[in-house]
């Protein structure tokens, strides 16, 4: 594998706040010589280049982490999401970008070797080289199982060099790597010294290894030597697991705790003191803004959540759809057109009534309104959606000066937008400047939970003090640690599982392309296969609507829900993971392998 030697490093201000790295000059170059290494502020400047790996919400008009990831069963791209790659690419940024920043730490990692910073300040860095380097092997070994391991920099990368056997050897098995990710996370953990929720730190090192042992454990007790090379192995699955659960008390042992209320991270303009978060991107206006707000608030048609995502929502009395006696009904109901603010609220006219909105022709203008089904879920879906369905024809504005909105599902996804930033800001591109909240309390909530559960030791308190928090503050009756069973369970795991994927669902739906590695890791990628799991391709029930208004022409199944597209993902085993770029294996004569089925 041919790697480009990277001798630039410009320090990062993308997750900077006003008073640490926004106030450190850029270095856009560096001279490779044992004075540099031996500098402390040039080496914290070349360590910050790692930052901007961290994407959060994007920059400029750029996809982000958030909302865009919509090939999952939790939201429908009108455009379709076909499985990420169908195709061998000759090349693929998905390979060889990794593989970059790999370098860019082993690089450091060896001019550290010498340097004469004192031990403290040089195991930091050493840890802050390691923390990265295993978040990239880690998103590899996701996607491609099998990756080269180098914890050496090559210093010749011609392909016909001196290095060449090193450059081009054969792929390491994923779980040789994973153990050496392990190794990295746990002397990051160990040697990390900076604090803040925007810079390294230990509590991120260790919610970082949380996540990544759950997703190693889980992936290794579900995987099959058909599908995945490799059979299941419950010793190294348990590894992963207790790793994960140590990681996770780690965290929730330090001053953390959890928003009164669902979806305030999500929104705000500053996450520096929020008790919920344990690192997040730092946006700031006019420096660094992205525009994941206004592509949900004045986009058309969005990415709107599935009827299968819908349906995942528990009721207030705890049960889900099969088994509720609560009104399960999802026909909307057709009311007035109120008039909102640029903030979000009734508008009223000067008898205190709310401002009913007309047409060009002086006629009631009408929606469709969800009001009556999200006032019996669980309170996290009302924070996702909007309250009024968002059809075309009959679209609507979540306030004023605000885009008409139409969603290919029909419902749109609310969470993101910042209903607190200036109207013109707010649906501009590249104007926002919501923080991204990257690792918070109830990811490390849910990844204990769920690490506990495998592995068969998870208690009525322990589901207490984690998951049910979060059901509370969803308004959700508490989990129990023998839940009855809920007859869309579709996995062939149990109903304590089951609920706990479920609530792990709904509390980190459309963050973070989470939802398409859960089902990787639990073995469950045909979930994604339309032709078997026709809701995860449908939306709205638009029946009565059409019946109402002759304008409203949707195309729809037998029983009126929204069918967003025709076209098929099937699945197939192959799937599990990404094709080796081409030109890997031609430069490689044979030495890099095709995964299989591609």
């Amino acid at each position: 594998m041919k790697k480009t030697i990277i001798l630039a490093a410009s320090a990062l201000m993308l997750l900077a706040s006003c008073d640490d790295m926004l106030d450190k000059a850029p270095r856009d170059k560096f001279v490779n010589n044992p004075e540099f290494w031996n500098n402390v502020n040039q080496v914290e400047s070349y360590s910050n280049r790692f930052f901007e790996q961290y994407v959060g919400y994007g920059q400029s008009g750029n996809y982000g982490w958030f909302y865009f990831k919509s090939l999952s069963d939790d939201q429908v791209n009108p455009d379709f999401d076909n499985w990420d790659r169908t195709s061998v690419l000759g090349n693929d940024s998905y390979w060889s970008n990794p593989f970059t920043e790999i370098r860019r730490a082993n690089y450091m990692l060896a001019g550290l070797k010498t340097s004469t910073l004192s031990e403290s300040q040089r195991n930091h860095f050493v840890a802050v080289a390691r923390l990265n380097r295993a978040w990239q092997y880690y998103q590899l070994v996701r996607m491609y199982g099998d990756v080269q391991w180098y914890e050496d920099v090559v210093m010749d990368p011609d392909p016909n060099g001196s290095q060449s056997e090193i450059i081009y050897q054969a792929r390491t098995d994923r779980d040789v790597v994973m153990d050496h990710v392990l190794d990295d996370l746990n002397f990051a953990v160990a040697n990390i010294t900076t604090t803040g929720k925007n810079n390294w730190s230990v509590d991120m090192a260790q919610a970082m290894k949380s996540d990544i042992c759950l997703y190693e454990g889980t992936y290794c007790k579900y995987r099959t030597q058909a599908d995945n090379g490799k059979a299941a192995d419950m010793t190294r699955a348990n590894k992963f697991l207790n790793e994960c659960v140590k990681a996770s008390e780690a965290v929730m042992a330090k001053n953390y705790k959890l928003n009164a209320n669902y979806g305030d991270i999500y929104n705000a303009d500053d996450l520096g003191g929020n008790t919920e978060v344990i690192f997040f991107r730092n946006y700031k206006l006019n420096e660094i803004m992205h525009s994941t707000g206004d592509y949900c608030c004045s986009s058309s048609p969005q990415r709107g959540i599935s009827k299968d995502a819908f349906d995942a929502f528990l009721f207030r009395d705890g049960k889900p759809l099969a088994t509720t006696t609560l009104n399960k009904s999802d026909v909307p109901e057709r009311v007035e057109y109120i008039q909102h603010d640029s903030k979000g609220k009734v508008v009223l006219d000067e008898d205190g009534k709310p401002v009913v909105l007309k047409d060009k022709d002086g006629n009631t203008r009408y929606v469709y309104s969800i009001e009556k089904m999200l006032a019996v879920r669980d309170k996290r879906l009302s924070k996702l959606v909007d309250p009024i369905l968002s059809l075309a024809h009959h679209e609507w504005e979540r306030a004023a000066s605000g885009s008409s909105m139409a969603s290919s599902t029909g419902y749109t996804i609310a969470k993101y937008d910042n209903l607190n930033q200036e109207p013109k800001d707010r649906i501009s591109i590249n104007r926002n400047i919501s923080d991204a909240p990257l690792w918070t309390l109830p990811i490390i909530y849910l990844n204990y939970a769920e690490a506990k559960a495998e592995l068969g030791t998870l208690t009525q308190t322990d589901l207490d003090n984690t998951v049910n928090m979060l059901q509370a503050r969803a308004d959700v009756k508490a989990i129990s640690i023998s839940p009855e069973a809920d007859p869309a369970n579709n996995m062939n795991v149990s109903n304590l599982l089951w609920e706990i994927r479920r609530a792990r669902r709904c509390e980190l739906m459309t963050d973070n392309w989470i939802r398409y590695w859960d089902l990787v890791r639990w073995h469950q990628l045909d979930k994604l296969d339309n032709t078997k799991y026709p809701n995860i391709n449908r939306g709205a029930n638009v029946k009565a609507a059409m019946a109402q208004d002759a304008d409203i022409v949707y195309n729809v199944d037998a029983d009126g829900y929204i069918i967003v597209n025709t076209a098929q993902r099937i699945y197939d085993k192959k799937y599990y993971f990404y094709p080796i770029p081409s030109s890997q294996i031609t430069l490689s004569n044979g030495t890099t392998t095709q995964n299989p089925g591609w």
